[in-house]
């Protein structure tokens, strides 16, 4: 399988077994840029078609890598690409302030996905949920040149124990994401991210908070099992609750895939990196830890899927239900 990873960076060490190359320390944005790999531009062409042997226009454009000429995806007519030394520009006045680190940053699928994550460093940006589990604040920066994904970026805690993303990565509205899409206007829009930062603060205090909670809360054997169920065939849970029409073979289905995650996810609840404790917070990060670790071919499949696909998708969901699982006596 060819790797997913085409060029990446990490400062001191590679979270995500051994990928990408390591620096000694954090860079300045010109450096970070050539060390990712990303010093590179995308341009729009123009489409064309031949039918019936004539050369004909096609309302769309395809976005080409100017340094190999590679075409990383299809676009519509109003699609304007953000430029990887642009979306490195957003974060020019964090690190000026010393109030981020630039700590990893890349690109997957010959780069049609592109990322900047950075380490806050302000006091209050760390915090222990359990003695020694310790969770740190980051600014995650995504963006897409195939059309695929617009230009995301928003505050995240990352589990330091085993490096794994919390699920306000992207989307999730405490985490006072803003996503701008791919216009003309993206760069006056990516101004007033700061000022949205700027209110996500005090969200990182009341999502340790929240985590400290569910530390403290025990899980049995049997609601983890409808924990594992809800968090990866919620649609089939739903359906049942509701009583609805549903397939008994889909149910049969449903349930040998829940024993089959149940078979991989228990030894992570009981022993996994940081776990033990056999509590909700043991429950959820069973969960991101199979997600980070086991879930999928290998770990660059992992990290795409973790941070632009369905993982990310599946980390949100465990975090609700986690959430709901506070609620049972």
């Amino acid at each position: 399988m060819a790797h997913l990873v085409e060029n990446m960076f990490s400062v001191l060490e590679t979270p995500w077994h051994g990928l990408g190359r390591i620096l000694q320390s954090a860079p300045t944005m010109e450096d970070a840029i050539v060390a990712a790999g990303l010093d590179w531009g995308v341009r729009l062409q123009p489409l064309h078609m031949v039918y019936d042997g004539e050369d004909m226009p096609v309302p769309g454009y395809a976005t080409v890598r100017d340094s190999d000429k590679s075409v990383l995806g299809v676009v519509g007519p109003t699609y304007r690409p953000v430029q990887n030394k642009d979306a490195f520009k957003w974060f020019q006045p964090w690190l000026e302030s010393g109030r981020v680190a630039l700590e990893t940053a890349g690109s997957l699928k010959n780069g049609r996905h592109v990322w900047v994550l950075a380490r806050v460093l302000n006091g209050g940006s760390e915090a222990e949920v359990r003695p020694n589990d310790p969770v740190k604040q980051y600014i995650l920066l995504s963006n897409g040149h195939d059309g695929s994904l617009a230009l995301r970026n928003g505050f995240c805690g990352i589990r330091v124990v085993c490096a794994n993303t919390m699920a306000a990565a992207h989307d999730d509205k405490a985490s006072k994401l803003l996503k701008i899409r791919h216009t003309a206007g993206a760069a006056e829009a990516m101004l007033k991210v700061r000022e949205v930062m700027d209110l996500a603060q005090g969200e990182f205090a009341a999502n340790i908070e929240q985590y400290r909670a569910m530390a403290r809360k025990g899980v049995t054997k049997d609601s983890l099992r409808e924990y594992v169920r809800r968090v990866f065939q919620p649609k089939i849970v739903e359906a049942v609750a509701k009583t609805q029409n549903v397939d008994e073979k889909d149910v049969e289905a449903a349930d040998t895939s829940c024993d089959r995650l149940l078979g991989k996810i228990i030894p992570l609840f009981e022993g996994g990196r940081g776990n033990g404790k056999g509590t909700v917070w043991d429950a959820y990060n069973a969960v991101t830890e199979y997600l980070s670790y086991e879930r999928g071919r290998n770990q660059e499949g992992r990290l795409d899927s973790l941070w632009f696909g369905d993982s990310a998708r599946i980390n949100k969901q465990a975090m609700t239900e986690a959430t709901k699982l506070m609620m049972v006596a």
